[in-house]
């Protein structure tokens, strides 16, 4: 009884896929693209995070008569948090404020990514905010597994 209790809460737990290089983390949804990105959009709202745009690149494509699958990023951060991340290592100002990236692959699933913290740290040599790192760590993963949970 307890394992079949235990295999349906894993079966129940997003599928959460961080990808080889560990730049990007990702989500699988159970939910179109725009209702994903309606979900961290509200969600994200509720906990106080601004969203500073959000961007329809499939709705861009088909303004220049070209097409793509649904494919949207929302832009979204709390200066609470970036700043003192930009204080230890201003260049890592390029990759904020945070984005995620919700797309439909070719077999029709949708993903939520976003850029790994760790990869940021790597990629901008941030030495001595890793409190602040693990924050955004934290808050992106709750964030997306809230997102895409039934």
């Amino acid at each position: 009884m307890l394992n079949r209790l235990v295999l349906g809460i894993i079966l129940l737990l997003p599928t959460c896929v961080v990808s080889a290089n560990d730049s990007l983390v990702h989500f699988q949804s159970n939910y179109s693209v725009k209702e994903t990105a309606n979900r961290f959009e509200k969600i994200a709202n509720s906990k106080g995070i601004t969203i500073f745009a959000r961007v329809d690149h499939q709705k861009n494509a088909q303004n220049v008569d070209m097409e793509l699958a649904p494919s949207e990023v929302i832009i979204f951060g709390n200066p609470k948090v970036g700043t003192p991340l930009m204080q230890c290592q201003q260049s890592v100002a390029i990759d904020l404020p945070q984005k995620v990236h919700i797309s439909q692959d070719n077999n029709g699933q949708v993903w939520l990514a976003y850029n790994s913290p760790t990869y940021l740290q790597e990629r901008h040599n941030i030495k001595g905010c890793e409190e602040t790192l693990n924050k955004i760590a934290v808050v992106l993963n709750k964030l997306s597994m809230a997102t895409v949970a039934k």
